[in-house]
C-alpha cells in the first residue's frame, strides 16, 4: 500500500513512521528541505535507540527507514492509496493544499486530515469528490499512542469511512469513530481537566503544586493538569481551548482562562521555553504541594465530575459510543479509568449531586448537569450495566 503524508513536522514524521512500520510505502512531503532532512535524521536516531533496546532488529529498522521517501514535489504522492495531511492548524492553508492535491490522485484514493479541532466538513468541501475525505486524528507521539480518532464528515461515504478505519486498525492502532463536532472526543471531553484546574487555582482554592499532587496521588492520573499543560505547551493548549470555545458558540463550559492566556503571552510556554507553571532551567527547584488529603480529594472530586459530565454530554449528543468515549480517554490521554465507567463506580446520583452543588454555588451554566446524567440518576441506571447471571432451573 502506498501512503502519502503531507508535513514533515513531529506529527507528520510520526505518522510516516507508523505507516512504514506497517510495511507501507510512504512518501513524506514537505516544501522545506530542512524539515525533511530533520525528519530523516530524527527517524534514524529513533531506530538506533530501538535497536539498542532490543525492541527492533537491525533488519526491521533498516526496512522502516527504506520504506520512507522524502519528497519536495507534491506530484510524488499521485499514486497514493491514502494521503494524510499533518500541517499547521490553519484551515485556509489546509484547503489550499487539498485543492492542489486532489487533481493528482486517482478516484479511489482517500484524502484525510490529521486536524485535532477543525471542521472535517469544511475541509472536505474544497474537494471535487468530498465523499472520499475523512478525518484521521493521531495523538502525539503517533508511534507510541494507541488511539486514533476517525471522523467522517457529513459528505464522507460509508465505504470510505470503513476503508479508512480498517487501514488504521491494520497499523496496530485502536480506532474510535467520532462525530464531526468541535474537539471530536478527546479534545472536547478533556477540556475540564485543564479548565477546572485553572479555575480552582484562579479562585485561590489551591496552588499549582497542590492541584497537580492531588490529581496524581489521589486521582491516579499520570500527570497533573499544570504539568501536562507545560508538556503540551501553554500556547498550544490555550489555542485548542479557545478554538473549542468559539466553535461551541462561546459555551461557558469551555471558556479559556486569563491565567493561561497571560502565560502564553509572556512566553512561559512550558518545557519547550524553559519556563511555564514550573521552572525547567537547570538546578531549579519546584515548590512543595500542600499534602492535605481532604483538600486533595475535593480537588479530584470537582475535576473528575466535570470530566464525567463532559463525557456524558458527548454521549447524549451522539458524538461517539459509550465504549469509544471511554477508550478514547484511557488510550488517547492515559486517564486512569474510562470516565463513564468511573461515573458508574462513583454512582450517577452522586455525580449529579456534586454538579448541582457546584451550580447552586456559582449559578453559572458552566456547571449545568448533563440531561443524560440526570435522567439516568432518576432511573437508577448505569452506563455499563452489570449483566445478571441467567438463573438455572
Amino acid at each position: 500500500m502506498k501512503v502519502g503524508v503531507i508535513g514533515a513536522g513531529t506529527m507528520g514524521s510520526g505518522i510516516a513512521q507508523v505507516a512504514s512500520t506497517a510495511n507501507c510505502q510512504v512518501y513524506l512531503y514537505d516544501s522545506q528541505v530542512a524539515a525533511l532532512d530533520k525528519s530523516q535524521q530524527k527517524l534514524a536516531q529513533i531506530m538506533e535507540r530501538l535497536v539498542m533496546k532490543g525492541r527492533l532488529t537491525e533488519e526491521k529498522a533498516q526496512q522502516i527507514q527504506q520504506n520512507i521517501y522524502y519528497v519536495q514535489d507534491l506530484n510524488e504522492l499521485a499514486s497514493s492509496d491514502l494521503v494524510i495531511e499533518a500541517i499547521i492548524e490553519n484551515p485556509e492553508i489546509k484547503k489550499q493544499v487539498f485543492s492542489q492535491l486532489e487533481p493528482l490522485l486517482s478516484a479511489e484514493a482517500i484524502i484525510a486530515s490529521n486536524t485535532s479541532s477543525l471542521s472535517i466538513a469544511s475541509l472536505a468541501a474544497v474537494c471535487q469528490r468530498p465523499e472520499r475525505f475523512v478525518g484521521i486524528h493521531f495523538f502525539n507521539p503517533a508511534p507510541l499512542m494507541k488511539l486514533v480518532e476517525i471522523i467522517p464528515a457529513v459528505q464522507t461515504s460509508t465505504i470510505v469511512l470503513g476503508r479508512a478505519n480498517d487501514i488504521i486498525a491494520s497499523w496496530g492502532k485502536h480506532t474510535v469513530i467520532a462525530k464531526d463536532t468541535p474537539g471530536f472526543i478527546v479534545n472536547r471531553v478533556a477540556r475540564p481537566f485543564y479548565g477546572e484546574a485553572l479555575r480552582i487555582y484562579d479562585e485561590g482554592i489551591a496552588d499549582i503544586p497542590t492541584i497537580d499532587w492531588a490529581m496524581k496521588q489521589i486521582g491516579q492520573f499520570r500527570m497533573g493538569p499544570f504539568e501536562l499543560m507545560d508538556f503540551i505547551g501553554n500556547d498550544v493548549n490555550y489555542t485548542v481551548t479557545e478554538t473549542v470555545f468559539k466553535a461551541f458558540y462561546f459555551d461557558p463550559r469551555y471558556r479559556p482562562s486569563f491565567t493561561q492566556k497571560r502565560m502564553s503571552e509572556a512566553g512561559y510556554l512550558g518545557r519547550k521555553s524553559g519556563r511555564g507553571y514550573y521552572d525547567y532551567k537547570a538546578g531549579a527547584s519546584h515548590p512543595a504541594p500542600k499534602a492535605d488529603n481532604k483538600l486533595g480529594q475535593a480537588i479530584v472530586d470537582r475535576i473528575v465530575v466535570m470530566l464525567i459530565n463532559e463525557a456524558a454530554d458527548a454521549l447524549h449528543f451522539k458524538v461517539a459510543s459509550r465504549e469509544d468515549i471511554d477508550a478514547a480517554m484511557t488510550k488517547g490521554v492515559n486517564y486512569p479509568k474510562g470516565l463513564l465507567s468511573w461515573a458508574d463506580e462513583i454512582g450517577i446520583e452522586n455525580c449529579v449531586e456534586r454538579l448541582d452543588q457546584l451550580f447552586d454555588y456559582y449559578r453559572e451554566s458552566r456547571y449545568r448537569c448533563s440531561p443524560l446524567l440526570r435522567k439516568m440518576a432518576e432511573a437508577g441506571s448505569r452506563f455499563f450495566p452489570t449483566e445478571k447471571a441467567t438463573p438455572h432451573f
